[in-house]
């Protein structure tokens, strides 16, 4: 049985939206804006922005916020670092931003979240805590609550 086109096109538009997304992944602390990544892809800005999303869940920029929120809550729980030196090493370019963007997915800004994981804890595997801690948009745990209410 062979896959029509529009399938096949599909198939290699996912590949270059996990190629775009690895990217992003390591790649997060660097100057990434949607119209580089989508040059990068052959695409263009919107066609991406529409077509990650659809796959992913979020935009191109969501995604890269997320990674460097991800990154900035490893470094803040590491403790060595201040949140300007924190915001400055995930690739953010803006405290405020910074700021709005880590209380949005965190659900406390980054100086609380630092302060609060520097009491003493009991040890946690690093791969629990990963998943544990892992950002979620306030939108989504508001749903998540919902549907296990």
């Amino acid at each position: 049985m062979t896959s029509s086109p529009a399938a096949e096109q599909r198939l290699r538009d996912l590949a270059i939206l996990r190629r775009v997304r690895d990217r992003i992944d390591r790649e997060y602390a660097q100057p990434l804006d949607v119209e580089a990544l989508a040059r990068g892809a052959h695409m263009s800005a919107g066609h991406l922005s529409r077509e990650f999303k659809l796959a992913y869940g979020e935009s191109p920029y969501g995604y890269v916020m997320t990674r460097r929120i991800e990154r900035a809550m490893a470094l803040l729980r590491r403790g060595d670092l201040s949140v300007t030196e924190v915001c400055f090493e995930v690739g953010c370019s803006s405290l405020g931003t910074f700021s709005t963007r880590f209380t949005e997915l965190v659900g406390m800004p980054p100086s609380a979240y630092r302060r609060e994981m520097q009491e003493p804890k009991p040890e946690i595997p690093s791969c629990v805590s990963k998943q544990v801690t892992r950002p979620i948009r306030n939108r989504e745990a508001r749903a998540s609550a919902a549907q296990l209410a």
